[in-house]
């Protein structure tokens, strides 16, 4: 209870620092939930750009900050706790994983922890896009099958995706310090996880599930994202993109 309640005045700290020197913008590509806890068993962030993006704590509600406080799965890459800034990541959520970019027991850990109460906060591309818009190894950026491996092991539950503008105007990979006074912007999306499986599975039955999940994400990130802070974007009319966002009821819900 100790670690949960440093975790919650944590988070509480950089939700409070996010609004205060940060402009804050979020459309919903679905209905915005009631109650954004509720069902709610993997929170998906896309355009991964900096180590920064706690900051998009700023958007969350005080009650799902206290569900991350005490039951918040966490992967994060060997290399990043092993900086300063590692510290802060291990207090971040209740249950941080150090997990390394082979599919070893590390990650089996993280698999391991997905409990009934479990939210698991990702970074599914598995490492920073440079300004260069590209990875460190000068590779493209693409989303990694880890997070299919956790869709399987969840029979149900939400999936809230949330796409980010990226943060390279606020920190550049490299950079210490962030420029305060800047604009972030999102977009959101509540995925019914069940749902979504069973639409992956309808639409394209001769692909496996795991490159299913990897190409359907990585569609998604470069169609929702929002390319620049001050631009706006449409939502291309896609059936199959509806049939996996729609939810008729709600349900009970880094690297690597």
């Amino acid at each position: 209870m100790i670690k949960s309640l440093i975790t919650f005045v944590l988070l509480l700290k950089v939700r409070i620092l996010s609004r205060i020197f940060y402009r804050l913008e979020n459309d919903w590509i679905t209905d915005e939930p009631d109650d954004y806890t509720k069902g709610t068993r993997i929170i998906a962030i896309l355009n991964h750009t900096s180590l920064y993006e706690p900051l998009i704590a700023g958007y969350a509600p005080i009650n799902l900050l206290w569900k991350f406080a005490r039951h918040g799965v966490l992967p994060v890459a060997e290399k990043t706790m092993k900086r300063r800034i590692g510290l802060f990541f291990s207090f971040l959520v209740r249950h941080p994983i150090v997990v390394t970019r082979q599919r070893d027991a590390t990650w089996d850990k993280v698999l391991n922890s997905v409990d009934s109460k479990a939210i698991v906060i990702i970074l599914p591309e598995g490492r920073m896009k440079r300004a260069n818009g590209l990875d460190s190894s000068g590779r493209e950026m693409t989303v990694r099958s880890g997070i299919a491996d956790i869709l399987e092991v969840l029979p149900d539950g939400r999936m809230l995706v949330v796409y980010s503008g990226g943060l390279h105007h606020v920190q550049v990979p490299g950079e210490l310090l962030p420029t305060p006074f800047k604009t972030i912007r999102v977009r959101m999306e509540m995925i019914d996880i069940a749902e979504y499986k069973k639409a992956l599975a309808q639409e394209h039955p001769e692909v496996p599930f795991r490159k299913a999940v990897v190409e359907d994400l990585t569609r998604r990130r470069d169609t929702y994202c929002p390319t620049d802070a001050n631009s706006e974007f449409r939502i291309p009319n896609s059936e199959f993109s509806q049939s996996l966002s729609r939810s008729e009821e709600p349900l009970e819900l880094s690297e690597k």
